[in-house]
């Protein structure tokens, strides 16, 4: 759950100065800066498998994931929005700052029943304005259950459920089985 540290408007770069000194991670929407919650032990696996995979099937090529401490930027009705998803993978040669990316190709959230409803609503809605964007997907914490929105589908979600099922990311051309994604989190029944 985010709350508002200020009812004061904040400019990018005061935001951004900020963030480059603070413990705390910070997301930033139409001049307003929201704390964010530390993640539990589930989540931050579940991150760390998705990365690991992508990291390993990208290796020497072009493209490169990212790991929750770098942020999307974007503009939505004209407003500037900074978020931290859990997992992004970017490949635009016009993404050169160091801290942010602004043409990611696919966009992960780990999502947590405090945050189901963000990652499903607002952030959907302002991901899906990015141009690069080719797939968007929801990571459930508590469940073995993923859920993909494809540019190529015209956003319409594909889930997938299951420890026995494997989610395809057609713009990476790789399939995560869905044992790897919660592996050390969830167990297969017997």
């Amino acid at each position: 759950m985010q709350t508002a540290l200020s009812r004061d408007y904040i400019s990018v770069d005061d935001y951004l100065a900020g963030e480059a000194m603070s413990d705390v991670k910070h997301e930033y929407a139409a001049g307003s800066v929201y704390a964010m919650a530390g993640a539990s032990r589930e989540h931050n696996r579940i991150a760390g498998n998705i990365y690991s995979a992508l990291a390993q099937h990208l290796r020497g090529g072009r493209c490169q994931a990212f790991i929750s401490d770098i942020k999307v930027r974007l503009e939505t009705l004209g407003d500037e929005i900074f978020y931290y998803p859990d997992v992004m993978v970017g490949c635009d040669p016009r993404d050169t700052h160091r801290l942010y990316l602004r043409y990611p190709k696919v966009l992960v959230e780990v999502s947590s029943e405090s945050t189901e409803r963000l990652d499903r609503g607002e952030k959907r809605l302002a991901y899906q304005s990015l141009e690069t964007l080719e797939e968007y997907i929801i990571v459930a914490q508590d469940r073995a259950e993923i859920t993909i929105f494809r540019r190529a589908n015209k956003w319409k979600p594909e889930t997938v459920a299951g420890l026995d099922q494997s989610a395809s990311l057609k713009s990476l051309d790789l399939v995560l089985a869905l044992t790897l994604i919660y592996d050390g989190v969830l167990k297969v029944e017997s």
